[in-house]
């Protein structure tokens, strides 16, 4: 297939066809996390569907005559590209890969119709130097190969919403060197789902691995719409240190009856449960650290718990960038001069009751 590439075959020099998302689940894959499978429309397909379609000079004409600083000029561009995009129609032969590529998923997965997530993936993405993340558009719980060619050809036209045409006009990224591939992966049917930070986002203490999650879907936690749970963990000693159990109102979640994700109310029992259960909680923190050894540097991850699966298959990564923040700052010892033995000693020591 010459615009599909699995997940399996990927790897971080994948980035220029795939793009950095994309790249990174293969990575992970490679490096034995479980990752939810799937497959990428490369950068490739994007560029033949706008040259094939002749819209690409229409494209950057829009961007050329824009007024540099004029949000109003930027905001009337945007929706003049993505309803050109959106209005094109899909080549026969990119419809067709897509739509093997799905059947091929559905049959390995053993589901006849399966539902996946569409996720956008451009080339200037997570890049340990700029964080891009949550520019461009997903899709939840889509099933069918026409549904998801439709959401792929949205994925190409939110690369020009106003958010990331402006992102970058002021970190002065030419529009014409920004790719964007698509992912279309297994939909995880969450339990629960969160972020975790192989550092301490709060103080940036490496010794730590932070993690955020409540019911359902990970939206809610990853757009601040619900206060979730949150536990810190010793790396070392693989000890939950901290653990805050927060009222979890409501969950983002796929409605059956009305075929789309949204929020809805938690029941009143669940809403100050826990959603981790200590052996996930240790679980999830192995695959961070592993994650974080592959790519050499602090990460931020998005992961899912299944209903539908046990322990510990039932936990997945569904995304791993390198963390931003911290991560670019210079370089100090959080911990002091102190050695990782030294600091395991001084958490035994604590354990020891001394007889009265």
């Amino acid at each position: 297939m010459a615009y599909i590439l699995n997940f399996r075959s990927l790897n971080i020099k994948s980035v220029p066809q795939v793009g950095g998302k994309n790249a990174s689940l293969g990575e992970m894959i490679n490096a034995g996390i479980r990752v939810p499978p799937g497959f990428a429309v490369t950068t490739g397909g994007y560029l033949y569907f706008i040259v094939k379609t002749g819209i690409k000079d229409e494209i950057f004409r829009i961007l050329a005559e824009m007024k540099p600083g004029d949000i109003s000029a930027q905001d009337t561009a945007s929706s003049e590209i993505q309803q050109t995009i959106r209005a094109a129609a899909v080549a026969p032969d990119i419809r067709a890969e897509i739509n093997a590529a799905y059947g091929e998923l559905c049959e390995s997965c053993k589901v006849e119709a399966l539902p996946v997530a569409v996720r956008s993936s451009a080339t200037a993405e997570d890049l340990p130097t700029a964080s891009f993340a949550g520019q461009q558009d997903t899709y939840l719980w889509i099933t069918g190969a026409d549904q998801i060619v439709k959401r792929v050809q949205d994925c190409w036209a939110s690369l020009f919403t106003p958010r990331a045409i402006d992102y970058r006009i002021k970190n002065n990224f030419p529009h014409e060197k920004v790719l964007i591939s698509v992912g279309v992966q297994k939909m995880v049917n969450s339990r629960a789902a969160g972020v975790m930070f192989t550092l301490n986002p709060t103080d940036g203490d490496p010794s730590k691995v932070v993690i955020e999650g409540s019911w359902g879907l990970g939206e809610t936690v990853v757009s601040g719409s619900v206060n979730p749970d949150k536990f810190v963990v010793d790396k070392i000693i693989m000890e939950t240190t901290e653990k805050t159990i927060s009222t979890k109102h409501i969950k983002c979640e796929f409605d059956p009856e009305r075929q789309e994700v949204l929020d809805a109310d938690v029941d009143e029992d669940m809403q100050c449960t826990c959603c981790l259960e200590e052996r996930e909680i240790k679980e999830l923190v192995k695959m961070g650290k592993i994650i974080e050894q592959h790519y050499g540097r602090p990460m931020d991850i998005e992961w899912a718990i299944d209903r539908d699966l046990d322990f510990p298959k039932n936990l997945f990564i569904v995304q791993a960038r390198p963390e931003t923040v911290w991560s670019q700052r210079k370089k100090g010892s959080v911990l002091g001069k102190k050695t990782g033995r030294q600091l395991l000693m001084e958490q035994a020591m604590k354990r020891i009751k001394l007889p009265k």
